[in-house]
């Protein structure tokens, strides 16, 4: 871990150009440090406003400030001026703009430059502080400040583009965009934008339960000892859950471990991940899922890098056409798709709540300590390892979420927080319109909710757990029946004409009114004591 030394704002020498970095913009190979400029600072901060906002899992505080801190050391030592503020400097005034008012009179700056922020808030904190008049007067010396914002040369598209693409439609399918983007970059296409293999996509082959065979690969990860940062953040006062694991780090902080990461799932895990990307099991919270996607969403890696990766193995053989198409839709179909979600419905798609879901998330979600071996698994190995994979977090927590009523701004805070991952412009999407429906069927076509089946199916987490998978009513039966039923039958007037989940009011249609009665019931006294499921 690279040491921070304190600011000595008094001593510094002036500066024609200031340069902001933000946490999640560590990519080493923007064309901004392509040539060492002297009259050039750059400038990251550890701040209380960025640990603050929600409450952040501690390994998600330790990974972005130990990625920052990589990143400075590196500029230093290709002869870049860097001015890094850390959470415990005494210059540092834990807000983003009182620090750039500060930086900017200390070093005379006259040009101020900055790369498109990924998130909305921070956008719009960046507009109104360079619309201020102090801004443009910001030299002792009377120079004014100019302005300039350069793109992070990470994404496939622009923020605008998904918005553009659907235009007119009332529903923005994200098959429509991933054909686009497939045919736009060439990426598994053969022909006359004809796709491999014949078919665009392969998700119906990608639904196999693992049953322990083959072995999930090892995890070669490096390990790190951050104690001392994570001493550094707890002293400056920094609030966090989940387990900090400081003394035995996993997650890349830099780009050389960022790639050997991705070589490792390349060679490991990617021949099996399209077959048990939808698995789930007690024995393997990692299965054969990539775990890149926190240096992809702090841009250690390029989204370009890994589709072309895992494409070439496919074209040489290596791997199956299901396991390359599949891994490549979550990259350049899904990931820029609710990018562009996101840009096109802020400000505002934060506060949808198509339910008017307003039950306030029970306890264990900050502990794991819940009956439902379901639930327990994945809450668990989410606060323990700031990660859990995509299914996980959509048909295990996100569903239970749904099915009961919980919160939908206070789940998205929970979900923004407990993941290492977790960014606004991917989280938001995911969270409100894709795993709680609250933007009432803009992204997803159908909520996505099940029953105790679907668990079973695709996990070992029904087997020895407190409650009868297939059980509707009584003490012993899995909470996620009931709540099935009832969530449809209470919702009835918002969903029973979507056409992709008729068969669900059919079966209802069918129950003698006494049965709907004891599963409504049954869901009510299930949702009353949500805090000793």
């Amino acid at each position: 871990m690279p040491t921070i030394a304190k600011s000595l704002l008094p001593t510094a020498s002036p500066a024609h150009t200031l340069r902001l970095i933000l946490g999640d913009q560590l990519n080493p190979q923007h064309s901004w440090f392509a040539t060492v400029r002297p009259d050039v600072v750059y400038v990251l901060m550890e701040m209380r406003q960025e640990t603050d906002y929600v409450l952040h899992h501690a390994q998600k505080i330790i990974a972005i400030f130990a990625g920052m801190r990589a990143l400075a050391q590196q500029l230093r030592e290709a002869g870049h001026r860097v001015h890094y503020l850390a959470i415990d400097d005494p210059d540092n005034q834990q807000s983003l703009t009182d620090n750039l008012n500060a930086l900017m009179t200390h070093y005379s700056v006259q040009v101020f430059e900055y790369q498109d922020p990924d998130e909305y808030r921070l956008d719009q904190q960046l507009q109104a502080f360079l619309a201020k008049p102090q801004v443009q007067a910001s030299s002792p010396r009377g120079i004014s400040a100019s302005s300039s914002c350069v793109d992070s040369e990470h994404f496939y598209t622009q923020r605008h583009e998904v918005a553009e693409l659907f235009t007119q439609r009332k529903q923005w399918l994200m098959e429509t965009f991933y054909r686009h983007m497939r045919k736009r970059h060439r990426v598994l296409i053969d022909g006359a934008d004809k796709p491999a293999g014949g078919q665009w996509n392969f998700d119906a082959e990608n639904r196999k339960p693992w049953k322990g065979t083959p072995p999930e690969p090892p995890d070669l990860r490096p390990r790190h000892d951050h104690n001392a940062l994570w001493a550094t953040i707890q002293a400056a006062g920094v609030q966090s859950f989940g387990e900090a694991a400081a003394s035995h780090f996993r997650w890349p902080v830099n780009r050389l471990e960022a790639l050997q990461q991705l070589d490792h799932f390349i060679t490991h895990a990617l021949p099996h991940f399209g077959d048990y990307e939808d698995a789930m099991s007690r024995k393997a919270h990692r299965l054969f899922h990539s775990l890149l996607s926190f240096a992809l969403n702090v841009k250690l890696l390029n989204p370009r890098e890994v589709v072309g990766r895992v494409e070439a193995e496919w074209r040489a053989g290596r791997v199956e056409l299901a396991a390359a198409e599949g891994f490549i839709r979550q990259v350049i179909g899904w990931r820029e798709y609710v990018r562009g979600i996101y840009w096109a419905q802020m400000p505002g798609y934060d506060e949808r709540n198509f339910f008017d879901h307003s039950t306030p998330l029970p306890p264990w979600f900050w502990t794991g300590d819940t009956r439902m071996n379901c639930l327990a698994a994945s809450i668990t190995a989410s606060l323990h390892n700031a990660h859990a994979h995509h299914i996980q977090r959509l048909m295990v927590i996100g569903n239970f979420a749904l099915l009961a009523g919980l919160d939908v701004q206070a789940l998205h805070r929970w979900y923004l927080g407990v993941y290492i991952d977790a960014f606004e412009w991917v989280e938001l999407p995911n969270t409100l319109g894709m795993s709680q429906f609250a933007d009432g069927g803009l992204l997803a076509t159908k909520p996505y909710v099940s029953s105790a089946a679907y668990i079973d199916r695709m996990s070992d987490y029904c087997k020895g757990c407190a409650y009868e998978k297939k059980q509707r009513l009584g003490e012993s039966a899995c909470p996620f029946n009931a709540l099935y039923w009832d969530f449809y039958q209470r919702n009835a007037d918002k969903l029973e004409r979507n056409p992709r989940i008729g068969m669900a009011y059919r079966q209802l249609a069918k129950m003698p009114p006494e049965e709907v009665a004891a599963l409504q019931a049954q869901a009510q006294q299930t949702r009353l004591r949500l805090d000793t499921l």
